[in-house]
């Protein structure tokens, strides 16, 4: 070959070796969930146990071979990547208008409890690794990973991880990262089996933990929408919606490759290096977002002018897109935990107390949240928050379906439309998270204000039972 390399070097298969090995350990993972009862109640993802699955292995086999079965590089790649094409593909969907005032509201206090748990999982985590800094050699700004971890998932705690460990001096702060998000998916399995357990004694749940639904009845219209293109014709239906998801990420890469340009020309000075630069690739995924929403407008556009005469986006392979990237980035960030870092003693301390008391205080403000505000529905809405802001959406939407698994209650749609007033309501989070790494000084500023948006937001959320005690009060005297 001209370039050099030849078909049967190792560089031209080790991509495609990577994705096998993920693949076929998400494979082994499903399979053993159906065979095993136990650990089918755990109801563990099978991509997050595939992860550990091969964590273990390639253990093994650095112990035997004294080499990784792959490119961690590659794996970091998967995890960054697969977190923006996921939110790319979600976008692309269709989003109904919700008219109902009261869904709108459930709505808007779903998006206020996410940042609200955010925040105190924030709180939590850097309060912890603040105090630990004056006793022992510990990163201070550490614990602002666990919201990261915890709430955001794998592939942002990664890409925070890696912010404070290039940009900061945090060693091993990528493994760091991914070993509270990893902790999250156990807190999310512990914490649901202990809630559904305590359903089944009170009598509110009747079924058999992690058992499958065997009817999913999908039918054509699930499937396809009006006037959308055919399933195959010179270009199929597929590689479309593929090439959409890729269209509108590599949007979003422009736009922040252009922001990244004047940081790098100094137009921005110190403020664009340590603070926008770090920002804009930490989220690719919310940028992702936006541009997939442009692409989105630009599509109803070229409908509207008569230019395009199908519909050219699939919801239902756009989620089958967005599933397959989920899955990717979990089980690629799961393998990618560095088992050495386990060995750093500063490590132990600091990851047990965030990982456990941020896992118990998220299940006791979930308690008290959903019972206030989804008073209809709270099972189903805790089941649905305690998951996903200790794991992922899907590990949210996993637990619910243990007791409602035709998502009759609105616990499910809450999740997909509540992203708006997450973003809106916990951008000056983002903002915080260049902040506070900078010196122990803005940690402590950093946790100020935390702790004073967290109250704001909590005012916010129980605006209804504060304002209607007031009322109550005022007519009382009168």
């Amino acid at each position: 070959m001209v370039s050099g390399l030849n078909f049967w070097d190792a560089e031209i298969w080790s991509f495609v070796i990577t994705i096998t090995i993920l693949l076929v350990g998400m494979i082994l993972a499903n399979t053993l969930r159906q065979l095993i009862k136990p650990l089918r109640q755990l109801m563990i993802p099978s991509s997050v146990l595939g992860g550990f699955l091969i964590l273990f292995v390639d253990f093994i086999f650095k112990k035997i071979t004294g080499s990784s079965m792959f490119l961690t590089s590659t794996l970091e790649a998967l995890t960054y990547h697969g977190l923006g094409l996921g939110f790319v593909a979600m976008s692309m969907k269709s989003v109904g208008k919700q008219k109902d005032k009261n869904r709108q509201k459930d709505i808007f206090n779903t998006g206020l409890t996410t940042v609200s748990s955010y925040l105190l999982q924030g709180i939590i985590g850097l309060a912890i690794t603040i105090g630990l800094s004056y006793v022992m050699n510990n990163f201070f700004a550490a614990g602002l990973l666990t919201p990261m971890g915890y709430g955001q998932g794998p592939g942002q705690a990664y890409n925070w991880g890696h912010n404070y460990e290039v940009n900061y001096g945090f060693e091993n702060g990528t493994s760091f990262g991914l070993a509270v998000a990893a902790m999250g998916f156990v807190s999310a399995s512990i914490g649901g089996v202990i809630y559904l357990n305590i359903l089944k004694r009170k009598g509110r749940y009747h079924g058999d933990m992690g058992q499958n639904i065997k009817d999913e009845n999908l039918t054509a219209e699930i499937i396809t929408g009006h006037n959308e293109i055919p399933l195959s014709e010179s270009m199929d239906k597929m590689t479309v919606q593929i090439a959409l998801v890729f269209i509108g990420y590599i949007m979003a890469y422009g736009f922040m490759a252009g922001i990244n340009a004047m940081v790098e020309a100094g137009w921005l000075g110190d403020f664009g290096y340590k603070t926008v630069q770090p920002l804009i690739w930490g989220f690719n995924f919310l940028f992702g977002t936006v541009f997939a929403i442009v692409l989105k407008l630009i599509l109803k556009g070229l409908q509207k002018s008569g230019l395009m005469q199908r519909e050219y986006r699939n919801d239902f392979m756009q989620s089958r897109i967005a599933g397959f990237m989920f899955d990717m980035m979990v089980v690629a960030s799961i393998a990618a935990i560095d088992l050495s870092a386990f060995k750093i003693k500063e490590f132990i301390v600091p990851l047990s107390l965030i990982c456990i008391i941020a896992g118990v205080i998220t299940y006791i403000h979930m308690s008290i949240v959903c019972k206030k505000l989804f008073p209809h529905y709270a099972d189903e809405a805790w089941l649905t928050m305690y998951g996903m802001l200790t794991g992922t959406a899907s590990t949210g939407i996993i637990l619910l379906r243990e007791i409602d698994p035709r998502f009759e209650t609105p616990a499910a749609t809450n999740l997909v439309f509540q992203q708006l007033w997450a973003i809106v309501f916990g951008f000056p989070l983002l903002l915080l998270l260049a902040v506070a790494p900078q010196s122990r000084n803005h940690a402590w500023i950093t946790l100020i204000i935390l702790t004073v948006m967290f109250v704001i937001i909590n005012i916010i959320c129980f605006r209804d039972f504060i304002f209607k005690k007031g009322k109550t009060k005022k007519s009382s005297q009168r």
